[in-house]
């Protein structure tokens, strides 16, 4: 099972995009509102109805855990405690992460960065403590994999496929939904 968690102020292609294709691929993702209410608004009021509360999330069949970005969405990400615990969780078990747009800067505050190679939306940069800040759409070091935001979607998914499911499911799905890489 796969988490992304989703706070009030989320990028809406920065989540939908991964989630659509990592189900493709076969993975049962579950989304994860973080607050009180199960009804999260992007960034752009798309309002997205999740599976569960963050707060009821559990590590028991845990695959990795997807960040979305956003400017108000990566805030209320950070602040929220059961999103670090599984985050952190993910970290210490050697489990994917996956974070986007200003979401990494949440994986550089953390120190799970530390001599990896990350991207990040632009002006996030400094958030990324102890990286090698790379430009590219998207790039995966070890276990982690950051992308710099709703542009980089369909790579940021490609590249989570790839570390959920293998190259050759990736490619599969890239060319199911006509995507020339």
């Amino acid at each position: 099972m796969i988490y992304i968690f989703l706070a009030n102020g989320f990028e809406e292609i920065e989540a939908i995009t991964p989630i659509d294709l990592l189900r493709r691929a076969g993975k049962k993702v579950v989304t994860c509102a973080v607050g009180d209410e199960i009804t999260i608004l992007g960034s752009h009021a798309v309002p997205f109805v999740c599976d569960m509360l963050a707060k009821d999330c559990v590590n028991k069949d845990l695959e990795g855990v997807i960040l979305p970005g956003g400017k108000v969405g990566t805030m209320n990400l950070m602040n929220d405690v059961m999103v670090r615990r599984m985050v952190t969780f993910c970290y210490e078990s050697d489990l994917v992460i996956g974070a986007i747009c200003a979401a990494p800067s949440i994986l550089g505050r953390m120190g799970i960065l530390e001599e990896k190679k990350a991207v990040c939306y632009p002006g996030f940069e400094d958030k990324l403590v102890g990286a090698e800040v790379l430009d590219v759409p998207a790039v995966t070091d070890g276990k982690i994999i950051t992308a710099r935001g709703a542009g980089a979607a369909l790579e940021f998914s490609y590249e989570l496929i790839s570390a959920f499911c293998g190259k050759e499911k990736a490619d599969e799905i890239a060319q199911g939904i006509v995507w020339n890489r």
